[in-house]
């Protein structure tokens, strides 16, 4: 049996279709069941049973002798809700109730962590354990998934393996509920499709120019393929970056938009919102060599690639995977 939190969101969801997709049926979702807008995402799938996110402390004690992994990918994702108690009690406590869970009854464990704890890079964006305590995220968000790393890495008793997975711009289908957070591919096609443009925000720094901010951008299905390899291989436990290893820029991303729907570029720029400002990124890249080091030989889709199969099988078509 393997357990997926977060089931019913974007993530969640693809990474339970994946694991059918390859032959794992047998599968737990878990999370607040109550979105009728996210139902969608997960009713397709076969799972053998749907429990509350608030009910999975009490199930997973009772049922830990038939659970052989969990992906902990369940979180408040709000980049922009600047209160650290929701992040606090969703992201940092509420994970550690699952590792001690895991640690108690030898279940492996991948949990998410994010690339937004590298803050404005000032360490630059390699994922070594050294580092991490003096990381300096932007938002609560990203305070909160950098606590919870410090706080894995400290402990003493920890799952006979682990992996806390830095997810940098993860985009592709199932992402429609997201709404202000879904992905820049997500806004670009539905501005296209309603006015034939797409606006991206302008820079605010001068060593960038209008639309060159960069970011790591990866696929879903590249991260439900990482997330499998970590489930079968087990091989060294560790946090570890899940991104491309090669930044892009947001003109490249909007470019593959309208390639992938076969128009004529037209892009915009619009000033970054005053609330994000401060706190915005102009440069990600994921440093993956140590996920490589471990092993995984499963490659990265280009942006092209990522954002032609989204665009032309899942959001041209209204498709969830």
């Amino acid at each position: 049996m393997i357990v997926v939190t977060g089931a019913a969101g974007f993530i969640g969801s693809y990474l339970a279709g994946f694991l059918n997709e390859n032959g794992y049926k047998d599968i737990v979702l878990v999370d607040d069941f109550s979105s009728a807008e996210k139902k969608s995402n997960y009713e397709n799938k076969t799972y053998t049973a749907l429990v509350d996110r608030n009910e999975f402390e009490n199930w997973l004690k009772a049922n830990q002798n038939q659970v052989q992994f969990i992906f902990h990918l369940g979180a408040r994702t709000d980049t922009t809700e600047h209160d650290y108690e929701i992040h606090r009690v969703l992201n940092l406590e509420y994970t550690k109730m699952v590792w001690n869970i895991c640690v108690e009854n030898g279940i492996p464990l991948v949990y998410a962590s994010s690339g937004a704890t590298y803050g404005l890079g000032e360490l630059g964006y390699e994922d070594n354990h050294e580092i991490i305590p003096n990381l300096k995220p932007l938002n609560a968000y990203g305070v909160s998934k950098n606590e919870f790393d410090i706080w894995a890495l400290q402990q003493e008793k920890k799952p006979g393996f682990w992996a806390g997975l830095k997810f940098f711009n993860v985009y592709g289908p199932n992402e429609y509920h997201k709404s202000r957070m879904a992905s820049v591919i997500f806004h670009a096609f539905n501005q296209i499709k309603e006015k034939g443009s797409v606006n991206l925000f302008r820079s605010h720094n001068p060593d960038y120019k209008d639309g060159e901010q960069l970011r790591d951008f990866i696929y879903v299905r590249d991260v439900a393929k990482v997330c499998l390899f970590l489930m079968e291989s087990r091989k060294k436990s560790g946090i570890y970056n899940l991104g491309t290893g090669e930044a892009r820029t947001f003109k490249a991303l909007a470019q593959a938009v309208f390639s992938s729907l076969n128009l004529e570029e037209d892009i915009h720029y619009v000033d970054t919102p005053i609330d994000i400002r401060d706190k915005y990124q102009y440069f990600t890249e994921a440093n993956m060599q140590k996920l490589l080091d471990a092993g995984y030989k499963g490659g990265f889709s280009s942006l092209e690639e990522g954002v032609k199969d989204y665009v032309t099988h899942f959001l041209s078509q209204g498709k969830r995977y």
